[in-house]
């Protein structure tokens, strides 16, 4: 990482009130095996330093605003991709154990050895269908809190989310601006699987200003035996989504 990718890491993180100095190291060293890995395998699109350190690093630790994940839990990173928030988060909270999840393998592969050169022993990834772990005993209510960014609408993201959670957990949800119609569906949807809106906090990503959005969802009461839906249609055919 070049002094001025450092910087941007540290101006970032300053503003989510976070001091990275004492993993800016490790944070270089993700962002060299990111680049040597997507040189290789489409695990992003993005490439330039600036954009992973601001876009990727920086944006994953937008989901500690608001304290939900603070102290110790399990954690289930919903579509993790190239290890987003999941890595960024192990970091910087190394008393959080983390089980970051993905459909495609190859990205799996590519955040466990990610995770073995940091030396992150809570983490833990797992190639599998969100839908399937949902309906799986072992990871059904399991769950303190899931995290997610960016991965699907947010009414598909309560179906998926909260029957991983255990009651009193919470997912916390990484958007980018969120329209009124979206929210209203995925409070519909958070009532029907068991869940409530808690907070919806908008602000700009720190350095670039762009909008971005969190939204907690509190797992109140048992989510119904028939959530989620069979694989795919949650993200297809989200609840109480009326597409224009």
């Amino acid at each position: 990482m070049t002094p001025e990718g450092q910087a941007l890491l540290l101006q970032g993180g300053e503003a989510l009130g976070l001091d990275l100095r004492g993993q800016a190291g490790a944070f270089a060293q993700l962002l060299a095996l990111l680049q040597e890995g997507a040189a290789q395998t489409n695990l992003t699109a993005l490439r330039e330093e600036r954009d992973i350190v601001l876009k990727h690093f920086v944006d994953s630790l937008t989901c500690l605003r608001g304290g939900c994940l603070e102290g110790e839990g399990r954690v289930l990173d919903l579509g993790t991709g190239a290890g987003f928030p999941a890595l960024p988060l192990a970091l910087v909270r190394p008393n959080l154990r983390l089980t970051p999840v993905d459909a495609t393998a190859k990205k799996v592969a590519f955040v466990t050895r990610a995770a073995a050169a940091l030396g992150l022993t809570n983490v833990r990834p797992l190639a599998a269908r969100v839908e399937t772990l949902g309906r799986d005993p072992a990871h059904r209510e399991g769950y303190d809190r899931v995290v997610t960014r960016a991965v699907a609408l947010l009414p598909a993201l309560a179906e998926l989310a909260l029957p991983l959670l255990c009651e009193g957990g919470v997912l916390v949800a990484q958007k980018g601006q969120l329209s009124a119609e979206e929210l209203e569906a995925g409070r519909r949807a958070a009532a029907e699987v068991g869940g409530e809106v808690r907070e919806v906090d908008t602000f700009a990503l720190p350095v670039l200003g762009e909008a971005r959005t969190l939204v907690v969802i509190e797992k109140i009461a048992p989510t119904p035996e028939r959530y989620p839906r069979r694989e795919g249609l949650p993200a297809r055919k989200p609840l109480f989504w009326r597409a224009t």
